[in-house]
């Protein structure tokens, strides 16, 4: 019988030909969380399918692999000395495999995927096809709702490609960019009292419009007013800041709103007035899967997309 001999493990090549190489993204995820149930997330697959996972590849490579110590799984010194180089090959082969034939940006008719929050989409929409009309006029671009609790999901299972919101406690196999940190102001009717001066006295005391997806709990600038003992009167909330741009136009509404999106949002008949108090800033970020990192396509989209905040 052809046996391979790896240190204590003792593999049968016949058992490693018909291995199924899709069990390697579990061990390498169990390698780096060290805790099942955290690989079921990060994989979006049950903790029985993880399980059974590491059972077929026990089987396969005739070692524990993982032995269970509290609620960790410490790895065996047989997968400890296995383990760096098997990491090592599958980020190399990612790389073979993203960079397999040759990349002409102005011939490819990829379609870029990018999700992003509704208030973005019209900041970097017109510059994204403006780059793409130059550099890939054959591509497509399509921008979709960003919805926050499936974002590294549909990263992960290449649904998009790109995505843009605020800091996310985020980590790999998901990286970031930060690309902007904004500050906040409020944006209100130009015939409003409060659009010559706006003390914190008339902050406090005017109505205000929040904008959020969600239909209860603090939207962004709440939280950070809330931590100063801040608690303005807000009684409308809506879904978006086109429909808030509406409102304040023709009421004595505030609208406080990051600076990038009020400039985007500001006509004759509306004004930006400094807000009152010092909040933290926002910032935004570009997030992506770590395999895409090296894929010249999602490269080139990811740099357009930074040197739209950088301009």
């Amino acid at each position: 019988m052809n046996l391979i001999h790896s240190g204590a493990v003792v593999i049968e090549a016949k058992k490693i030909q018909q291995l199924d190489f899709n069990l390697l993204k579990v061990f390498e995820c169990l390698y780096q969380e060290r805790n099942m149930s955290v690989v079921a997330k990060l994989l979006f697959i049950s903790p029985s399918a993880v399980s059974h996972a590491i059972k077929r590849l026990r089987a396969a490579l005739g070692d524990e692999l993982f032995i269970r110590q509290g609620q960790l799984m410490q790895p065996t010194p047989a997968c400890q000395r296995m383990a760096p180089a098997l990491l090592d090959t599958l980020a190399k082969l990612r790389q073979i495999l993203q960079a397999c034939g040759e990349f002409d940006l102005s011939k490819t008719r990829q379609a870029f995927r990018l999700s992003t929050h509704d208030a973005l989409e019209p900041l970097i929409l017109s510059k994204l096809q403006q780059q793409l009309a130059q550099h890939a006029p054959h591509a497509q671009l399509i921008c979709s709702k960003l919805n926050r609790q499936d974002m590294q999901r549909q990263l992960t299972t290449n649904q998009i490609d790109v995505a843009l919101d605020v800091s996310l406690p985020m980590k790999q196999p998901i990286n970031h960019l930060t690309l902007s940190s904004d500050s906040f102001c409020i944006l209100m009717s130009a015939s409003h009292p409060l659009a010559r001066h706006c003390a914190i006295s008339d902050y406090l005391a005017a109505k205000h419009i929040a904008v959020s997806n969600r239909a209860s709990g603090s939207v962004v600038e709440d939280i950070s007013l809330l931590q100063q003992g801040i608690n303005r009167n807000v009684t409308i909330r809506c879904q978006s800041y086109q429909a808030a741009k509406a409102v304040i136009k023709d009421t004595d509404y505030l609208l406080t709103v990051p600076s990038l999106i009020a400039k985007q949002l500001l006509e004759p008949d509306l004004v930006i007035m400094p807000l009152p108090v010092e909040l933290l800033p926002i910032s935004t970020h570009l997030y992506w899967h770590q395999d895409s990192e090296q894929d010249e396509a999602l490269v080139w989209f990811r740099e357009a997309i930074k040197q739209i905040f950088i301009a």
